[in-house]
């Protein structure tokens, strides 16, 4: 007969089977009995079954310092070779009785004439698994055997307990037989004890009979005719009669009827709390956890004289007292069994449900209590030894489906076992909790090494003695010690507090006391440290100390400490404390009262008769009323501070004596304490008096908590993912913040890189520091200098910060909140961990199995409570942006001068308000430090990648566009250009998970596969209809594309509430889909679907304008890659993508490049994605020739026809969606460099990307691409191309703009037309075309283009002079580039400002010394070297400032810069506004500057003077609205003539240009421009001076 297939667990059992599940038949079908202990005796035949070199592995996994992946590696292993072993055994019948570590016991109950049949049964059942599962190889090289005993006789069950808890134990001499059998059997052989060879029918076994005739080697059975062992099997069937009946289950135990008093039985017989768990419902592979415990083994060993029935009443005495002594400490009775000697007993702290803090504390003084409860109460007891371990174990169900236990697994299991046979006698513990107990050191006594079997290094090892009064003082040092290093953050008002306390107690001659309460870690004790040096720094006297959790169990002890530390009798001799004390009492305190200090201070003063008349009362008075003595005279010489630390651990007579102390000294008391509970009433009554002040300690801001990482890792800045993974896990607090840093340290995932102060061009894989340099929190370097000596750090590509697992600290703090929740939050908790810090209401109960919707928001709406979860309402988004609303023209033009000077910067002719995202009712996060890491990592690792995978099954339906946008994917039509590539591979790559536990959920992981063109979404499958069209037809002229728009527009408007229904959520997609399904993706280990959704991640992040978050997913998607190869047939991909994505993903890097300003590297990316889309562009000036004239004459050789297969057509569009995107970053960054080399590249850029968009026929894309030809012939000066390109547009233009991308391609004509206007000088039709753009754009947050509409309507509004206007557009600008960290928009943003600050008449937004820094700073990274329209603009405008304020040194030093740049510039906007600033520099220069200051740059001439405005007016012909000044300034330069003539006192261009009307439509000006108009601007702000002297400075 062969065993049956391995049965998988129904999905919804009732209670009854669940208990079942885990007794065995004896326990299950028994009749109970009256009395405990309940004594039972039986026939059977037992089988044990030992499990060599399972502890040597836990060894070698103890030794790799990997505690968490060991131990799940290690319950791995033994929960699938354990279980075949039980389903095999109850195929052929037997009961498992207990799984005890790393040995199974199971019996076969029978009469005793059917022992012979049974055994025969039992020897064939052995031999086979001895058979099958003899020999177990693992990976780790450490072989897992079987050794296996057999015995058969009587049997006595014995019933342990009370009502409440029950054990089951088998005893008796055929118990010890069989444990004998297995110790003398070696690694695969099966031994039968000398009774059971006796009862067997021996001509059907080849033995071996064993020394001095203990027991029998079984070697084989002989099968002899007509013997056949199946009719053998049916006839023990008649003798089992509660073998199974039905193939569906293995045991008849779990298909009883209901019953309620046979569960009230077998519920005493399983632990609380997986009781509750089972009441809960959770599913059996929901029950097991990795966390750390304390372990307890109690062994008893008996005298052999002692009777069957006595030795039952004192086991059963004994487990009465253990279980009460270890529930009073927290923990719980785990087992009993029994061994030749005696019994042992097994008690563990932590479970789940059960963690405390202290618990190795409790744990001890538990061990303590029973060890001397044994020795005194149990008279048979011949020896007692106790021993206590900590680490992390595997807590949860081993065994089958239909027999299971639930048992701790782990190297400290074996370990405390070990203990008991090494040292006998006593309590000894192990170094981890002797450590984290924090007892006093003098309670222990440290061991001597011994050897342990299987053990290589068991570490220290103490013996618990017990609390033991000793003489000794309490610390006289704080916690922690000041760093001058590392300033105190984020405390000005805690120490405010002190500060006020001291100077009233100072002042008014009255005691103060300042208690500072916060949670643990919030930075109490470094507070502490800061007032000590603080006081003392001022000649304070400062006492200070340090109390424990057991000092408040001692009377009188702090104040004792403290009058100790305060006469210094602390630190003395013990020989000198008396002559010390009396010294210092002399002339203070009366001699014959010295003696009544003899107990406080240790001390030997004769007894004085006035003293031995006092009761204890008066004594205690009498000591009170002398310390306030000799403190009102020591205070009168020197203030006093008594600094206490963690003083809710004081004892209440302290609190008494310090409150009547207040009252009666002027002395300052700073204390510290930490909720932990209500305090007594003495300290109730401390912090109710007047004279006492509660201040609370909050957790620290983002930018402090911040600055604190930075100075732990040694850097001067840390990357955005590092920012959010310590936001998430440390929510503020200061310890949680230095451990983790440590951590990350220790576990060597961080990379340091040096901080050049010029950057250079640099490969992808070196691009981590240059990424994040300008887009993280950062501590600015005091100096240049020091910029060369500084660091920063990156996060490794193959790490997920996500995944690293907790310190065993912090982890153990988090489990202990954890487990004060109540069975359904905590499940519920671990389950959102494992989604993330956010997670969604419907994803969460997906992966909750039985909870219906009530029940799920029920719980929710506790933990909220309760403030482990809060909803993401607007509150908790990023701060909203502000929203400029146009108001008329009119109303800007009624902007008043009084307006203007009675408030600066506060006006608004734009109205203000504060748009949030709508309440997000669905969605959650975290509101608890570390809890989300922790309750994750109590998962096993398989059933959390079964979870995960889950998890990335839910979420890949939702991963695409928001409704708003019409779905699709962020990479256009993404998987019709994948599908044929991976389709076909997909399902095998997803088979890879394999179910290897019997008792672990059965996953089918077929489903996770990559998208499909049938889930296609609408707009990516046909064309989206217009609701609205602006005209029957296409708009033919500028005319009717703007009433189009405006009516659009005034039918859309938020007023009307019609966008509020569809707003985008783009990027809430991201955050909450994208990104997490990328991690889940990678967890489960499926690198092909993380790399599809890492470009999906990626393009998001490009699309929401945020490079830094962009370039993480792709060097996320790097890193699956493989390691780079110098030939690319040598490297090793561990991901194969198609020769789409390959191209898409070196699009999206060259993007990524191209706004860090690493120009060749995104030229070179660029074309190598075109060459991989089989579109190659030329390298040389003749193959651009060649190109371009084949682009003009014959475009229709390179377009190829639509294939009629729908799916086809939709790949190809993919293709030339990524052909536009690449043409288009090419000539935009060949354009950056005005040389007629690449502008002949750029050209060809454009012309191959209009033929392209024309072939895509896609109108968004279309009208992008001639907006796109616009701009560039704008910026090369093409004034016919730049006009025609912009009317083709329009035409091309229709009523599509409905969802985002059509959205898009109106917002990007609008802001052109915006654009042109301004350039024109048509500046209010430029600032109305410009509201138009930007309300399109804030509401489909469209950031990129938002940022250039916001530039547009502020040089409008700048050369209208509605300085009003300009504010609040630079505050919108501020919003929306301060979130995203852009270096570019940071610059622009700088150069409106110092253009505002020039000529604004008092208006500004950012202060000059800002904007200098922000220059200083960043003028050498990649980004702005690129740059030279910008930069050109920023020099020019520090030179300007710092020329008025004849700092001429200076302005010579950003003349100089400017003047490298002029020849780089071209004809945009920027650049023509760069150039205008430079040229009114050189006339300034000619008009003001000093002769002979200027060494560096050489004199201008007139001549040299005209070539630069005869530069202006050749390449800046497309911007003519600054024609009209800069002929103005030439004029000057003309009439200034000689330039010895003029006087030169007090000239600034600024008046020339507040008062002359130029960029009016009348070109007449008011005046002549003469020498008397260059007169200092009286707009400027009074204290610029003092700016431009701290700047230079």
């Amino acid at each position: 007969m062969a065993p049956g297939k391995r049965e998988a667990a129904p999905p919804l059992w009732p209670v009854e089977a669940r208990l079942a599940a885990l007794l065995p038949d004896l326990l299950v079908f028994r009749k109970p009995g009256e009395s405990e202990p309940e004594l039972a005796t039986a026939q059977g035949v037992l089988l044990g079954v030992h499990v060599t070199g399972f502890t040597a592995l836990m060894d070698r996994f103890s030794l790799t310092c990997k505690s968490e992946h060991d131990m799940d590696k290690l319950a791995h292993i033994f929960s699938y070779y354990i279980s075949d072993i039980v389903e095999h055994v109850l195929c052929f019948g037997g009961d498992i009785l207990n799984i005890t570590g790393n040995v199974l016991l199971a019996l076969w109950t029978v009469k005793q004439n059917q022992l012979s049949d049974i055994i025969t049964l039992v020897a064939k059942c052995s031999l086979e698994i001895q058979e099958k599962f003899g020999i177990y190889h693992t990976r780790e090289g450490q072989d897992l055997q079987l050794k296996i005993g057999l015995s058969a006789g009587r049997i006595s069950q014995v019933i342990i307990g009370d009502e409440q808890r029950q054990f089951l134990l088998v005893i008796g001499r055929d118990v010890d037989d069989v444990q004998l059998a297995q110790r003398l059997a070696q690694a695969n052989e099966i031994v039968l004890s000398w009774n059971c060879w006796e009862l067997c029918e021996k001509y059907m076994f080849e033995v071996e009979i064993m020394r001095d005739d203990e027991a029998v080697k079984l070697r084989d059975m002989r099968l002899i005719d007509p013997f056949d062992f199946d009719e053998h099997f049916d006839k023990c069937l008649d003798y089992l009669p509660h073998y199974r009946t039905s193939a569906d289950t293995l045991r008849t135990a779990l298909e009883l009827d209901p019953d309620s008093a046979l569960e009230q039985t077998l519920r005493k017989h399983i632990m609380k709390n997986l009781l509750k768990k089972i009441d809960e419902g959770q599913p059996v592979e929901y029950i097991s956890e990795f966390r750390t415990v304390t372990i307890v083994l109690v062994s008893l060993e008996f005298h052999k004289t002692a009777w069957k029935v006595h030795l039952c009443h004192l086991i059963q005495e004994a487990a009465l007292y253990i279980s009460t002594a270890i529930e009073k400490g927290g923990g719980q009775l785990s087992r009993i069994f029994m061994f030749e000697k005696g019994c042992m007993f097994l008690c563990i702290f932590g479970l789940p449900g059960d963690k405390k803090q202290n618990e190795c504390a409790h744990a001890l003084e538990s061990s303590f209590s029973i060890f001397s409860f044994c020795w005194e109460n149990l008279s048979e007891t011949k020896l007692v030894s106790i021993s206590v371990t900590n680490g992390p174990v595997f807590c949860g169900v081993v065994g089958a489906v239909a027999r299971h236990e639930y048992t701790v697994i782990g190297p400290k299991v074996s370990l405390v076992a070990r203990m008991i046979t090494a040292y006998p006698g006593m309590v000894s513990c192990d170094e981890v909790t002797y450590l984290r107990s924090t007892l006093p050191a003098y309670n222990f006594k440290k061991l001597p090494e011994k050897m342990m079997k299987n053990i290589s290094n068991p570490g220290k090892m103490y013996t618990y003695l017990g609390h033991r009064r000793c003489v000794m003082f309490g610390k006289r040092h704080l916690a922690r010690k000041r760093n001058e290093n590392q300033p105190l953050l984020d405390r000005e008002k805690e120490l405010e507090a002190f500060r006020m306390a001291q100077q009233e107690c100072l002042q008014h001659q009255m005691g103060r006391a300042v208690l500072y309460e916060g949670g643990k870690g919030y930075g109490k004790s470094q507070l502490l440290a800061e007032i000590n040096f603080l006081a003392q720094k001022q000649g304070h006297r400062v006492v200070p100390l340090k109390l424990k959790e057991a000092d408040s169990k001692q009377c009188f002890y702090a104040v004792q400490t403290l009058m100790a530390i305060f006469f210094e009798v602390d630190v003395c001799p013990s020989y000198y404390r008396q002559e010390c004390l009396q010294r210092q009492l002399r002339g203070m305190v009366e001699e014959p009262l010295h003696c009544l200090f003899n107990d406080l201070f240790f001390v030997k003063f004769p007894l004085s008769f006035k003293v031995s008349h006092m009761d204890d009362r008066a004594r205690q008075k009498e000591i009170g009323l002398c310390f306030v003595h000799v403190l009102q005279k020591a205070v009168r010489e020197t203030p006093l501070i008594f600094l206490i630390d963690e003083a809710q651990f004081m004892d209440a007579a302290s609190w008494e004596f310090l409150g009547t102390l207040l009252a009666s000294v002027p002395i300052i008391m700073v204390m510290t304490l930490t909720p932990a509970g209500p305090l007594c009433g003495w300290a109730q009554h401390f912090l109710q008096c007047p004279q006492a002040t509660l201040v609370p300690i909050s957790m620290l801001a983002a930018t402090s908590l911040f600055r604190m990482a930075c100075w732990e890792l040694g850097v001067v800045s840390i990357p955005q993912e590092l920012q959010i993974y310590l936001l998430r896990r440390c929510f503020g607090n200061p310890l949680y913040c230095q451990a983790l840093c440590q951590d990350l340290l220790s576990r060597d995932i961080l990379l340091f890189h040096d901080l050049p102060e010029e950057e250079e061009e640099n490969k992808w894989e070196n691009l981590s520091a240059s990424a994040m340099k300008y887009t993280m929190y950062s501590i600015s370097p005091a100096s240049a200098e020091e910029t060369q000596d500084l660091c920063v750090c990156t996060v490794k590509d193959d790490v997920h910060l996500e995944t690293v697992p907790l310190p065993p600290l912090l982890k153990d703090l988090a489990v202990n909140q954890l487990d004060e929740l109540s069975p359904e939050e905590q499940l519920l908790v671990k389950c959102a961990a494992v989604i993330g810090h956010s997670f969604h209401v419907e994803l969460l109960q997906h992966l909750l199995p039985g909870w219906d919707r009530h029940k799920l928001l029920q719980v929710l709406r506790a933990l909220v409570e309760v403030q482990v979860f809060h909803w993401i309402t607007k509150s908790q988004e990023l701060p909203a942006e502000p929203v400029l609303v146009p108001s008329s023209v009119e109303m800007l033009e009624q902007t008043t001068e009084k307006e203007r000077k009675s408030a600066p910067g506060s006006a608004s002719p734009g109205k203000l308000h504060e748009e949030s995202p709508p309440l997000e009712t669905e969605v959650l996060e975290f509101g608890v430090p570390l809890l989300q890491a922790a309750a994750r990592e109590l998962w096993p690792k398989e059933q959390q990648r079964a979870l995960h995978l889950e998890c990335a099954c839910f979420l890949q339906e939702l991963a695409c566009r928001c409704g708003s946008c019409h779905r699709g994917d962020f990479v256009p039509f993404h998987r019709f250009a994948i599908c044929s590539a991976k389709r076909s591979s997909g399902m095998s790559r997803f088979c890879s998970y394999k179910d290897t536990g019997s008792v672990l959920t059965r996953v089918v992981t077929e489903r996770l596969q990559l998208p499909s063109p049938q889930d296609s979404f609408q707009s990516q499958t046909k064309p989206l209809q217009s609701q609205e069209p602006f005209s029957s037809g296409r708009c033919r002229t500028e005319g009717d594309f703007l009433d189009g728009v405006k009516r659009m527009l005034a039918q859309t408007s938020p007023e009307k509430g019609m966008w509020a229904a569809k707003p985008c959520h783009c990027d809430r997609v991201l955050k909450l889909v994208l990104a997490p399904l990328t991690l889940h993706c990678l967890v489960v280990g499926e690198n092909t679907c993380a790399f599809y959704y890492l470009l999906e991640a990626a393009a998001a992040s490009l699309d929401l304008a945020d490079n830094y978050m962009a370039f993480f997913y792709l060097r996320k998607a790097s890193s699956l890659l493989g390691q780079p190869s110098a030939f690319s047939f040598l490297r090793r991909r561990t991901v194969h993508i198609c020769q789409f994505e390959e191209a898409t993903f070196c699009r999206l890097r060259s993007e990524v490049c191209f706004n860090m300003g690493q120009i060749t590297l995104a030229k070179k990316l660029a074309r190598q994605a075109l060459r991989l889309l089989k579109r190659n562009f030329p390298w040389t000036w003749l193959g651009v020739l060649f190109q371009t004239f084949l682009e003009q004459y014959w475009p229709s050789c390179f377009l190829s026809r639509p294939a009629n297969n729908p799916s086809a057509n939709k790949k190809k569009l993919a293709i030339l969606q990524q052909q536009v995107h690449c043409l288009s970053l090419l000539w935009q960054l060949y354009n950056l460099d005005a040389t007629a080399s690449n502008r002949r590249f750029a050209y060809l850029a454009t012309l191959m990307q209009k033929n392209l968009a024309e072939e895509f026929g896609d109108e968004a894309q279309v009208i992008s691409t001639y907006v796109d030809l616009s701009r560039y012939s704008q910026s090369v000066g093409d004034r016919e191309a730049w006009l025609r390109s912009e009317k083709v547009a329009i035409q091309k233009s229709s009523a599509c703009w409905l969802s985002r991308v059509d959205s898009l391609a109106t917002a990007q004509l609008l802001q052109a037309l915006a654009y042109t206007k301004l350039c024109l000088g048509h500046l209010d039709f430029a600032i109305s075309l410009g509201f138009q753009a930007y309300e399109i754009c804030r509401h489909f947050r469209i950031r990129a283009l938002e940022n250039l509409v916001l530039a547009v309507l502020f040089r409008s509004a700048f050369l209208e002079k509605k300085f009003a206007l300009c504010v609040r557009v630079l505050e919108s600008q501020w919003a929306l580039i301060s979130q995203g960290h852009d270096v570019l928009g940071l610059a622009c943003f700088y150069s409106a400002c110092l253009d505002l600050l020039l000529y604004g008449k008092g208006w500004r937004c950012r202060p000059f010394r800002e904007c200098l820094r922000f220059v200083q700073r960043h003028e050498h990274s990649c980004v702005l070297a690129s740059r030279s329209n910008i930069m050109l603009g920023l020099h020019s405008s520090l030179a300007m400032w710092f020329a008025q304020d004849a700092q001429w040194e200076l302005f010579e030093h950003h003349l100089r810069k400017a003047r490298q740049l002029v020849e780089r510039t071209n004809a945009s906007l920027f650049g023509s506004h760069g150039f205008v600033r430079f040229l009114e520099c050189q006339v300034l220069m000619v008009h003001r500057m000093p002769e002979g200051v200027c060494v560096n740059i050489p004199p201008e001439t007139r001549g040299q003077m005209l070539q630069y405005f005869k530069g202006f007016f050749s390449r800046c012909v497309t911007c003519p609205v600054y024609h009209q000044w800069v002929t103005e300034l030439k004029a000057s330069v003309m009439r200034c003539g000689n330039r010895e003539s003029v006087l030169l006192t007090d000239t600034c261009l600024t008046e020339i240009w507040l008062e002359e009307g130029f960029l009016k439509d009348s070109p007449s000006a008011e005046g002549q421009l003469g020498v008397e108009a260059l007169d200092r601007a009286a707009g400027i702000k009074g204290n610029k001076e003092e700016e431009i002297r701290e700047s230079a400075c």
